[in-house]
């Protein structure tokens, strides 16, 4: 392992599991669950202009497959706003969504004030700006350290690393460092298991081979996946927003994986190209040969009765 790609394993522990986290935690205490989930929707888009600017992506407006990858980009982004703050009538078409729980949002945007609003919108857009730089990062670390897995574990652990720091800092009160054996316990193990673990593992495999802005075309899926479990599980009530914000989803993620999907083919042909062009030409060194020696005979002999008869004349 090399300097340069500790370096960026450091990076990447502080920027995911330490600096996301935390910042969009306080943000979501300072404005309204409703509007931090909401904002955490813009990430692809915000992947999307990171990549452009570092040049993990190249975009050519006259091309048919970059349009369809920046129009894919703002309808999911469209649709998980609609989804996230338009409910309408609700929809009858689950049995176990009738007579369900409301779906609770937590605080409301009147119970902060302007001043906790204004902080705690800085403290998310900043969450997602270090959640994007994650997979920027992430994406080009993998080209220098082709290991998922080995990545995976050494972001983990310095994470955890980086994280006890910063919560020795902050955290005076030794009562926050208890655990119970309760739902505390269970939501730091799935966190750490299945939304660190896995998820980096899986998502560092998608970005080496199609890069973040296809990693992140597929975060509002998360929305419609909870308002799912949500009606089987807890019983919730299902509204038309929530349908609608589906639909526009799913046509959005279709572009965005078409557009990727061709950008992948011209890519391969490029490659396939420009491989031929550097292969030099294969010789049969047997035929070479047999014509070297063809010629030779030919022109030589040709030569020989002029040879002898310089060589006869006085």
């Amino acid at each position: 392992m090399t300097l340069s790609v500790f370096l960026k394993i450091m990076l990447l522990a502080f920027l995911e599991p330490v600096l996301d986290q935390n910042l969009y935690y306080v943000g979501m205490k300072s404005t309204s669950a409703t509007f931090a989930s909401a904002i955490v929707n813009v990430l692809p888009a915000i992947t999307f202009m990171m990549a452009i600017i570092f040049r993990l992506e190249k975009v050519n407006p006259k091309q048919m497959h970059s349009l369809a990858k920046i129009i894919g980009t703002v309808v999911t982004v469209s649709g998980a706003m609609v989804m996230t703050l338009y409910k309408g009538p609700i929809v009858d078409i689950l049995w176990y969504s009738k007579g369900g729980s409301h779906h609770h949002h937590g605080p409301t945007a009147d119970s902060a004030d302007h001043e906790h609003w204004v902080r705690g919108t800085i403290m998310l857009i900043s969450c997602l700006l270090g959640w994007s730089a994650f997979f920027i990062v992430q994406n080009k670390t993998l080209k220098e350290y082709p290991a998922e897995l080995s990545l995976t574990s050494l972001v983990c652990f310095m994470g955890m690393v980086e994280g006890g720091v910063v919560a020795l800092v902050m955290e005076r009160h030794t009562g926050a460092w208890a655990i119970g054996f309760d739902s505390r316990l269970l939501a730091a193990a799935y966190s750490g298991i299945v939304c660190s673990g896995i998820a980096y593992y899986l998502q560092g495999i998608v970005n080496k081979v199609r890069g973040p802005v296809f990693v992140t075309a597929f975060s509002p899926l998360s929305t419609i996946i909870t308002a799912v479990l949500g009606a089987i599980i807890l019983s919730e009530q299902v509204h038309l927003g929530s349908l609608i914000g589906a639909i526009i989803i799913v046509f959005g993620l279709y572009s965005v994986v078409w557009g990727k999907s061709k950008d992948k083919t011209t890519s391969d042909m490029l490659t396939y190209h420009e491989g031929k062009a550097q292969e030099l030409p294969v010789v049969d060194i047997k035929t070479s040969a047999n014509v070297y020696n063809d010629n030779f005979e030919t022109n030589g002999n040709s030569h020989i009765p002029q040879i002898n008869s310089l060589q006869q004349e006085p």
